[in-house]
């Protein structure tokens, strides 16, 4: 018999596209993961850069994820085109998205901080979604065909993985609630969020509203 909260997982889970049969939304033909993801991202930079009208902030850590400007396509149309010929499960970039966090709330040696920008995503994207492509599924794209879908070269790609894999210490687990959490982050870009914690099925967990 299914318990309660493996009915409700899998009602988040099919609702979001991670399982096979899911329920396309109307208006896209992405799974909904897609589309809230980028979402997502795209309400951390606006966030992260709002400081920016008004003064630079400089306590910015920069690393090799920052480009000289920001890329001419939006973050809802570089996720769509990586979901697209990456051709990795939908589960990926729930992980993708979850080592995102872990990349940004990783404490640095200085007193920099790391934010999220126009500037960075890009490459966090592709590079998270590389990693967790690998470490998930069972077939992956190489390197070089992720370069060329993500706007990089190879060469960049490889420094990418590499910088990306030890700034996370290679902690690429992750657990089923930790899974659940991201998920639920993601739902809530179309849910108001009236209070500071969900209800799921593994209890009550901070709602993820505050870290997007």
């Amino acid at each position: 018999m299914e318990t309660s909260s493996n009915a409700t997982n899998s009602s988040l889970f099919l609702w979001l596209g991670l399982i096979e049969d899911y329920d396309p939304p109307s208006t896209s033909t992405f799974p909904r993961v897609i589309t809230l993801l980028a979402s997502a991202l795209a309400k951390m930079i606006q966030k992260n850069e709002k400081p920016f009208h008004t003064r630079r902030n400089k306590g910015e850590e920069i690393t090799m994820f920052h480009g000289s400007r920001a890329p001419s396509m939006n973050i809802q149309r570089y996720t769509e085109r990586v979901h697209r010929y990456a051709r990795c499960s939908p589960a990926c970039f729930v992980a993708a998205f979850a080592y995102i966090i872990r990349y940004l709330e990783r404490p640095v040696a200085t007193s920099m901080t790391r934010r999220l920008t126009s500037l960075n995503v890009h490459r966090l994207l592709i590079t998270s979604l590389l990693v967790a492509a690998k470490f998930l599924e069972r077939k992956c794209y190489n390197n070089a065909y992720y370069a060329k879908i993500g706007g990089v070269s190879t060469e960049e790609m490889n420094r990418l993985e590499r910088t990306f894999l030890f700034d996370l210490d290679f902690r690429l687990n992750i657990t089923a609630e930790m899974f659940e959490k991201h998920c639920l982050m993601l739902q809530r870009q179309t849910v108001p969020c009236s209070s500071r914690k969900l209800r799921t099925a593994l209890g009550e967990v901070t709602c993820g509203c505050q870290a997007i």
